[in-house]
Parts: C-alpha cells; structure tokens; sequence
C-alpha cells in the first residue's frame, strides 16, 4: 500500500496538516487538564486523556515512519521526485545508515499498531462521536429548531419518556454523538446560576443509561437503571428536568446539532401525563389554562378590558385584514396592557385594518407544551385553529414572542398556513413604507436591547428590533456582552413565569446585573415575560429610579406625531 500513489498523495496531505494536529492536540491537554476553563468544568476522564495522546501518536508515528522512508531512499510514491518537505526535514535526523532500518520498523509497526487499537477504541470510546457527530450535522431538523415533536394522544406508549428505549433512535443518536466540550453548560442559563440542570450531563445520563439498559431492553427485559431517578449516574434528576427555561441556548452552541431541550420536554410530558409529578405551584396554572384558559383563572369576560380606553374593534371575517392576537399577559397583566395599547396605537397610525377576538380569545398554550401538558396543549390548539378558521382568519399579528412561535410553528404541525406576524417585525414594515411619522423620542437616554429568547434563537429575529429602535430614536441601541443567539435567558420561558426559584441566583437578577454594567437609562424588550421578569429584577436590586423597561412598542408609540 506505501507504494501506491493514492497513498502517496496522502502523505503529503498528512505532511501538512500533522503540525496543526500536534499542536491542535497538545493545546487540548493543557486547556483540559492545566488550564481548565469554565465549561470544562467537571471531572476530566482517564479516557479523555487517552483518546487525547492516541490523536497525538497518529501524526508524530506517520511523519516517523516516512521520514525514515526517505532516509533509506524509498521516499513514497506519488510526486516524483518531490518528497513531503516536513518528513524530508525529518529524514535528516538519521544518518547513521545501520539504524535507519531499525528506526523505520518502529515507526512502521508503532504507526499501524495505534491506526488498529484507534479502529477497535472506536466503538466503545468517545471516538465514536467521529461517526454520530457526523451523522447527527447531517440529520439535524430544519428550522424551526424551538418546536417539539407532536406526539399520538391516542397512544399511552406516546405520553413522554421514562425509559431511555422511548427516546426516538435521533434523540439516542444525540447521546453518543456528545463531544463533551462544555458548551452547552457555559451558556445555559440553569447552570450558570446555581441550578440542578446541566444539558452536558443530561445528555450523559441518557448515554450511559442506554448502555447499561441496551442489553436488557434487547432481551426483552425490563431496564435496571431508572432514566429518571436521583444521585446515581445513568438517571436525570428530576430538579434538572424542571430547571430548564427552553432558551435553547445549549442547541445554538452544540458544534454536533445535540438537541437536550426536546430530550427534556419528553421527560417532562410523561412526569406530568402519567406520573402527576411537577411542582406545587404548576397545578393552578394546568387548572386555570384548562378551564378559563388563561395562566390566572380570570374570567374570560374580562380579556377585552385592556382595550376599554379605545375603540373596541372587533375581527370580522372578510372585512378585516390583521388579527391583533393580544395574549394572556397582553390582556390580562396590569404592565402589559400597556404595550398592547401601544401596539394599538401603532397599527391605527399606520391605518391598518386590524381586530381582537375579545373574550372569545384563548390562551395559544405555550407554556403547557413546554412543561409538558401536551394532552390540554392538543384540545386548546385544535380549538383555536377552529375558531380562527371559522372566522376567516389569514394574518395575524402577536405581542408576545411565544405567542408568536406558538401560532406559527406549532400549531404548524395541525396544518394551519396563516401568516404570523410579531409586533417588531410589523412595525418595521410599516416604517419601511413610510405609514408612521415619526418626531424622536429624547427622553430615554441611553437605549439597551435585550434579545427574547423565543423571538431571538427560536426564530432568527435580530435586525427587526434594532433597526426601529435606530430609526425611531435616532441611535444605535447599545448592546450588552451576551447578545444575538448567544443572549441569556430572562428566566421566564419553558414555564418558569409560573414556578418559584428557590436554588441558586435568581436568572433575572444575573440579566439585570448585566444590563446595568452597561449603565443605561433605558432597557428595550420585546416580550411581556422578559419585561416582568425585568422590571421584578430592577424592584430587586433597588434599581427602579435610575433606569426603566419599555417595550419597542411603547417607544414606538411614543415617537408618533
């Protein structure tokens, strides 16, 4: 094989490429074992380090071995009488004629020694993520990537995961296709602040759970490692399921496309569909959504109080183009309704024909879906598509960011095709087409924006609100150090608006102590969870008289002649 050509070629690539491989290499050892950085935090494994000095074996053995290849004069095949510079510059080590031989029998047998025990550690080390990670990039979902699959109600085995053999094969795939590089862990909000939950070890505790069920579970025999479980590695603890907000900050920064959050949604929905386990405080919100459909169990007749100051208008089928869906905090909490006047406002200077549903409106049901309430999430859903298709809704324009992911991407999954529009994105287009004039806004200072998790990660919304925050106030908004799709969570989504948080740092308190590093005046959101948790973040740290929380919609509305 060392005479043929195809091998020569490789060679020279190998030639090239062996430096950045050592160096690549032996930087990864000093950073895993002397520097250890933040998201490396944890144990470093006896198997890391191996895999580690075997990678580091393969260039130094092959340059050895064709080195001393050319030092014999039988320099590989390929180029003619042009021989790989790197070995070549080897080759002038050995000048002693009687051990060359010698020296190329150890590179030769030491190099193809390490390629087959590589070849065998391949199955059963993390090797293997070479394969799976590989696999795993090209069998990663389209966007949207902040949607949960929709499961079969009529198939008890379908309520949620609680054991690792009812994970789909993708989500098993994901277990082994984990290079254990600690990102996830350095941008999760979870963990950064003290909780239970950390994404990396999850997706391990599903791996070695797997690999310790598999040989049960192929027999037919019940698992002996429990995939939900406490203080034993293998099995999820239940606290780390409940910690997790949805960000979906681990599934931006996974370089193999891992997607934990799903993993952790299917644990929740069998928690709550067939064990009733969750936190206290979560009954009265599953109770209220079912019954008054709202997180606060209001009467239904009240959601169109917000607007009682305005002309009350009504959706009409055929004659009205945008459905203003307001949502349960736009509707309900005393903040909010603020934002949704505003947005009012707005569409009325815009002279856009547009309507609410009033007190037929419902809740759109995100928050049961994220905690795992999929049975209530189906019915609320599947009525809502009704009432909207009965009344001839096609556009629709929402406040709240999960809202908006709700209504357009999964409610998807039943079918629907309307268009579904955020406020930010809507008012953009209206400033586009010159339909709001605009006079300034100088009284908020210095401008911070804070990207919605779910409007930001979830669905790419980026440049929408800082260009109307540019063009209604005449400046850039200033940006704070996580920002875009690496922006930290307010702490709100995945349920939490509704849950207590007892262990660690408040997530908004460790938000809000970056905003104010940044020194504003005002702090810009797009999201009425994001503003609550805000502004209580602000109360918190004796923050209120120095600097405010709007919505793009207030500064827009503001801003209006």
């Amino acid at each position: 094989m060392e005479h043929n050509k195809i091998y020569g070629y490789y060679t020279w690539v190998m030639d090239f490429v062996a430096p950045f491989i050592v160096i690549g290499t032996v930087w990864g050892i000093i950073r895993r074992y002397i520097v250890k950085p933040a998201r490396l935090k944890g144990q470093q494994t006896a198997e890391a380090l191996i895999i580690l000095i075997t990678v580091l074996i393969h260039p130094i053995t092959h340059v050895g071995k064709i080195a001393t290849q050319i030092a014999a004069g039988h320099p590989p095949a390929g180029l003619g009488i042009l021989t790989p510079p790197l070995s070549t510059a080897v080759s002038h080590l050995y000048t002693n004629a009687a051990t060359i031989a010698k020296w190329h029998s150890f590179w030769f047998w030491s190099h193809w020694v390490f390629v087959l025990i590589v070849l065998g550690m391949i199955a059963y080390t993390r090797y293997l993520h070479m394969i799976a990670g590989a696999l795993n990039d090209l069998l990663r979902r389209t966007p949207p990537k902040g949607t949960p699959e929709r499961i079969d109600l009529n198939d008890p085995s379908s309520f949620g995961v609680d054991r690792v053999d009812n994970f789909a094969w993708k989500q098993l795939l994901d277990s082994v296709a984990c290079v254990v590089c600690g990102y996830c862990q350095e941008i999760c909000p979870a963990t950064f602040t003290g909780k239970k939950l950390n994404p990396r070890l999850v997706i391990r505790d599903i791996k070695t759970n797997m690999l310790k069920n598999g040989p049960f579970i192929t027999k037919k025999q019940a698992p002996v490692l429990p995939l939900i479980g406490e203080n034993q590695e293998g099995s999820v603890p239940m606290e780390a399921i409940w910690a997790c907000t949805t960000c979906g900050g681990c599934m931006e920064v996974c370089p193999v496309y891992i997607e934990h959050v799903w993993e952790i949604i299917d644990m929740r929905r069998h928690l709550v569909q067939m064990q009733a386990k969750f936190p206290d405080e979560l009954l009265n919100l599953f109770e209220n959504t079912e019954q008054r459909s709202n997180p606060w169990g209001i009467a239904p007749a009240d959601r169109a109080k917000w607007a009682s100051g305005i002309e009350t208008k009504p959706f009409e089928a055929g004659k009205t183009e945008y459905l203003f869906y307001v949502g349960c905090a736009g509707a309900f909490d005393a903040r909010n309704r603020h934002i949704s006047l505003a947005i009012a406002r707005i569409l009325d200077a815009g002279g856009i024909s547009w309507g609410i549903l009033g007190k037929d409106e419902l809740c759109c049901g995100d928050s049961l879906r994220r905690l795992g309430n999929e049975y209530v999430f189906d019915r609320i859903a599947k009525d809502n598509i009704k009432m909207f298709q009965d009344r001839g809704v096609k556009k629709i324009i929402t406040e709240c960011p999960h809202c908006y992911h709700t209504l357009k991407n999964d409610y998807h999954q039943y079918g629907t095709d309307w268009e579904v529009i955020h406020h930010a994105e809507f008012i953009r287009g209206l400033i586009k087409e010159k339909r709001l004039k605009l006079n300034g806004n100088g009284d908020l200072g210095k401008v911070l924006f804070h990207d919605s998790c779910y409007l930001g990660r979830h669905n790419g919304i980026y440049d929408a609100p800082r260009e109307v925050l540019a063009r209604t106030t005449s400046h850039t908004p200033a940006e704070m150090k996580r920002r875009l799709n690496r922006s930290f969570c307010c702490g709100a989504g995945g349920g939490h608006m509704w849950m207590e948080e007892s262990i660690g740092k408040r997530i908004n308190h460790e938000r809000v102590e970056e905003a104010l590093k940044e020194d504003p005046r005002t702090i810009c959101v797009c999201c009425p969870y994001c503003m609550t948790m805000f502004e209580d973040g602000i109360k918190d740290l004796k923050a209120s008289e120095k600097v405010q929380v709007l919505d793009l919609a207030e500064i827009v509305a503001r801003a209006l002649q």
